[in-house]
């Protein structure tokens, strides 16, 4: 009955959703109405229920909405075929951003926070896991601690299978592998890469479930318990994903000043995103750390080899036949962001590839077995890798106008400003309130522009030939011993700043001399408003290539254990740690004895029992003292990953601050400016050290 009243009402307000779209107004009334409509907005987000959230996708949707039938009814008429072409392909790009939004909401609005099932007291219950952690080309530092942390996972021995997948058929991978005491799989080609490695582990095995780490994946100790009740429960769940987690910092955050001050890229996806894809039972498969069903994997034939994405195409299939899946919102593994900017574009060109392929051999809107929930939540997914045309047209649009003087808007400025300040202000908003501690406002853009430029290209191409292409490994563990600015990632977003600064300047001198050329000032206004904001996100995207040096091997992390410093005169100390990684730790110094006397070993006091490890002092003061640790046995190296990278809470921590637009916009600006003024100031500096330089020769030539 109750179900029966929503629907009642929903009918009963269609024809007011109608007129709140289509009823035509003057510049004048449409402010009234936009202001009136953010008023609303505003009183509606002191309440933080969900209803109210819902209630304001609703009016954000009609508000965009109404922008759309604008823009399709009252501006789409040009003067010349140029104009024609650049207006609608501008007008096609807000088409994408208009069906993007409401698959956004779709996706976001309706979270599911899903808890983890406990397994049975009886440990005969528990099924039987394979664990394939695969390999191709990374350097066996990289994988090594995967290895380790996964023999960590608490679970009966007799009940999982460590397998390392090499498809590089490395001779030091194997000796790795015997050492360790896990199986060690490789074959004769590498045909479909890392899924027919897959494939071709699931005929040498035989666990009823099998669990997924790509190779620089460490996972903690309760994964599996977290992961794998949930199959006991439901016979037809063939999927539990976790986050993706990274313990090291993108490029974005390590290379733009204020990084580090905001979510990591990938936050929103391994967030609201996968939750309300769970919701709709129609969670991805991400490529690692996750738990799959044996059986519904050989329903369909094992691992998708069609696309260079067999994770999301994987997951697509098992849903098509009706099996269920599962997103577990908390951070039980972690892994190595990619290190430097253009080993990111080029993992992101090959999901934007992959996720092409996919809408053009297996699109979702079509086929048997999924509901229309499923199907729109992967569109979403697929449609998303579209985005660099239309945010390149968003990019150059103002351009048409500032140095052509070509209309692509037949509009007044007063009027599209007026029907497009609510429609751009409620999205931003409504997306800040729902996925504002996991992506903050205009960031999104930053991310995008970055990409766009490099992914357009096969985007379209695969669009027309699907089979092209093939997958790429992203390489992992890298160093940098000296930063640099990598022009050849933003080559093109530097010719269009240059471009948009032209414009503006352009823009602006003709508004001073408006009654010498003719023109409506607040046409120019407008424009060089939007050349501007452009101008902003493409400087900040720009400042992500100022790569900075990444010279630590390991990451340190923050962890109290109690340690015993055994000093070379033979005195020991009790103190703790302030940060532990695998490569060394920092203490904090219980007394002044350290300035004196070399530290010889560290001895780690765990409730598993102790671990003595040799080390070397890097650096010390009266606060604490930096030791790295010298080469340990790999018995020992698994107790030290059981303490620094496996740890059931290692990667759980608080939730970033909820989003304010109006202050993350502040920070991409401050983002811009620091890039300029290190800029300067690094050349200065060189320009100081090479006078420096110039006058010390030309002395010892005096002196000669």
């Amino acid at each position: 009955m109750k179900k029966f009243l929503y629907i009642l009402l929903a009918l009963a307000m269609v024809p007011v959703a109608l007129l709140v779209v289509i009823t035509p107004m003057d510049s004048q009334k449409q402010y009234i109405f936009g202001l009136i409509s953010i008023g609303i907005l505003f009183l509606l987000g002191f309440s933080k229920k969900r209803s109210i959230s819902l209630i304001m996708v609703v009016m954000s949707i009609l508000l965009s909405t109404r922008y759309m039938y604008f823009r399709l009814t009252q501006t789409l008429h040009f003067n010349s075929e140029v104009e024609t072409i650049l207006g609608m392909g501008l007008f096609l790009a807000e088409v994408y951003v208009w069906v993007m939004l409401l698959l956004s909401y779709l996706q976001t609005a309706w979270p599911l926070k899903r808890e983890i099932v406990q397994l049975p007291d009886d440990m005969n219950q528990w099924p039987t896991v394979d664990i394939y952690i695969p390999t191709y080309n990374e350097p066996l530092d990289v994988v090594r601690d995967t290895v380790l942390s996964a023999q960590c996972i608490d679970y009966p021995r007799n009940k999982m299978q460590i397998y390392l997948l090499d498809d590089g058929k490395r001779r030091e991978f194997a000796v790795f592998a015997a050492d360790v005491g896990v199986g060690y799989i490789t074959r004769n080609d590498n045909a479909h890469a890392k899924a027919g490695n897959l494939n071709h582990a699931m005929k040498l095995t035989n666990g009823e479930l099998i669990c997924v780490f790509d190779c620089d994946h460490v996972a903690t100790r309760i994964f599996l318990q977290a992961t794998v009740g949930g199959f006991l429960k439901d016979p037809k769940l063939a999927l539990v994903q976790t986050p993706h987690y990274f313990y090291s910092p993108d490029p974005f955050e390590r290379n733009l000043s204020l990084g580090r001050d905001i979510p990591n890229e990938g936050s929103l996806f391994y967030g609201p995103i996968q939750r309300g894809n769970d919701n709709w039972n129609a969670t991805f498969f991400c490529g690692s750390c996750a738990v799959i069903r044996r059986s519904a994997l050989e329903e369909i034939g094992g691992f998708a080899v069609e696309t260079v994405t067999e994770d999301a195409h994987t997951a697509l299939k098992m849903q098509r036949l009706g099996w269920g899946s599962a997103f577990l919102d908390i951070p039980l593994a972690a892994g190595l962001a990619t290190e430097r900017l253009v080993l990111h574009v080029i993992q992101r060109t090959r999901w934007a590839r992959g996720m092409t392929q996919i809408f053009r051999l297996d699109n979702p809107l079509f086929g048997r077995g999924l509901t229309i929930q499923q199907r729109l939540c992967y569109l979403s997914a697929m449609l998303y890798y579209q985005f660099a045309l239309p945010r390149i047209a968003f990019l150059t649009a103002p351009l048409a106008y500032l140095l052509f003087n070509l209309n692509i808007i037949h509009s007044s400025a007063s009027l599209v400003f007026a029907y497009a300040l609510p429609h751009l202000f409620l999205s931003v908003y409504v997306n800040s309130r729902l996925n504002g501690r996991y992506r903050y406002s205009f960031w999104g853009e930053i991310y995008d522009i970055v990409l766009a430029f490099h992914i357009v290209l096969p985007t379209v191409v695969t669009m027309f030939f699907p089979k092209r292409g093939k997958f790429n490994v992203t390489d992992k563990g890298g160093l940098l011993n000296v930063g640099y600015f990598d022009f050849s990632v933003v080559r093109l977003h530097l010719i269009i700043a240059v471009l948009l600064g032209a414009g503006v300047i352009a823009g602006l001198a003709r508004a001073f001399a408006h009654d010498y050329f003719g023109v409506d000032p607040r046409v120019i206004a407008l424009n060089v408003g939007w050349g501007l904001y452009s101008l902003i996100f493409l400087l900040a995207a720009i400042a992500v290539a100022r790569e900075t040096r990444q010279t630590r091997k390991t990451i340190r992390i923050d962890v109290d254990i109690p340690v015993l410093l055994h000093y070379a005169s033979g005195i020991t100390s009790r103190s703790k740690t302030a940060d532990l990684s695998m490569g060394g730790c920092r203490v904090i110094a219980p007394d002044d004895r350290h300035l004196n006397d070399e530290i010889e070993e560290v001895e780690l006091l765990l409730q598993s029992g102790a671990i003595s490890i040799p080390v070397n002092t890097v650096a010390s003061d009266e606060e604490y003292i930096r030791l790295m640790f010298d080469d340990i046995p790999l018995s020992r190296r698994r107790e030290l990953v059981r303490v620094v990278l496996s740890r059931a809470d290692a990667w759980i921590h608080p939730p970033k601050p909820q989003d304010n637009p109006f202050r993350s916009m502040a920070t991409i600006v401050r983002c811009v400016f620091d890039l300029f003024w290190m800029t300067w100031t690094s050349r200065r500096e060189n320009r100081r050290l090479r006078a420096e330089q110039a006058a010390t020769a030309a002395s010892e030539e005096g002196r000669v």
